[in-house]
């Protein structure tokens, strides 16, 4: 087979199929590629960073002490809380004074409510060649199955409404719309089912009356669902149309009973 063959036919089969076209793909292998960079800020590392080391500065919505908090709060397992150089509770990354050679975040940008603006923060704290590290997760195993994968059409809508909240459309689809995460189930086809017409309701009316609690604040939710195939297909309609200044350097496919791919974007 031609190049162009194998290309073609890992696209068609191979990747729905879970299997590696890249060592990238896989988590572990491409925080190993990402280490290597001179200087490292991480986004949203909550309680688990992604890396550690001299060359890197936290960045999130709350201080240490305030994550440790929050952790307990929900429940989440609190494995190594690392100091918080730069915090902004709205998440504007121009509170950061430096820039770096990469910057990375972990399942952090389907919670944006504008990523064009995120993706012109990021590229503002990069230095030129700089590269932007991305696990993103994939609609397809994990709790965001049943929701529509997100449209150039709804990445466009945010950023010219200059949006700085979550639409309730997304705190409907995030409080009533999911269903389990395991990923491994949804790799077998074991979805779960959509909530019937009670629980439906309830789970509706209760979104309904957090987002209007928020009086305008921000409310957690996932306002982006993406494949790997969507995801490259729509930043680079973005680069292209010059709404992101970040050009998408490779995107890599899902594996095998995992629930997120990698990308890389560079300035």
């Amino acid at each position: 087979m031609s190049d162009e063959q194998l290309r073609d036919h890992f696209f068609r089969i191979g990747s729905r199929e879970g299997r590696l076209g890249s060592p990238l793909s896989l988590r572990e292998r491409f925080l190993d590629e990402l280490r290597s960079s001179r200087s490292i800020l991480e986004i949203g590392p909550f309680c688990n960073p992604q890396v550690i080391g001299e060359q890197v500065r936290y960045f999130d919505i709350l201080d240490s002490e305030q994550l440790v908090v929050r952790a307990n709060q929900i429940g989440y397992p609190i494995k190594a809380v690392p100091k918080i150089h730069y915090t902004s509770p709205i998440g504007d990354l121009s509170v950061v004074s430096e820039k770096f050679s990469a910057v990375v975040s972990c399942h952090c940008i389907e919670h944006q409510p504008d990523l064009i603006d995120h993706f012109r923060q990021v590229s503002g704290l990069l230095e030129d060649g700089g590269k932007y590290y991305i696990i993103v997760p994939d609609k397809r195993y994990c709790f965001d199955h049943f929701i529509a994968e997100s449209t150039i059409a709804d990445i466009l809508d945010a950023c010219l409404s200059q949006r700085r909240i979550h639409r309730l459309a997304s705190v409907i689809e995030h409080r009533a719309l999911t269903v389990h995460n395991d990923c491994v189930r949804h790799w077998r086809g074991d979805h779960g089912v959509e909530l019937q017409s009670s629980e439906l309701r309830r789970r509706v009316r209760a979104a309904i009356e957090e987002h209007r609690q928020a009086a305008g604040g921000y409310v957690d939710v996932h306002s982006w669902q993406f494949t790997p195939e969507g995801f490259q297909r729509n930043i680079q309609a973005l680069f292209e149309l010059g709404y992101s200044p970040l050009r998408p350097v490779s995107v890599h496919a899902t594996p095998f009973n995992r629930n997120e791919f990698t990308a890389i974007l560079s300035k």
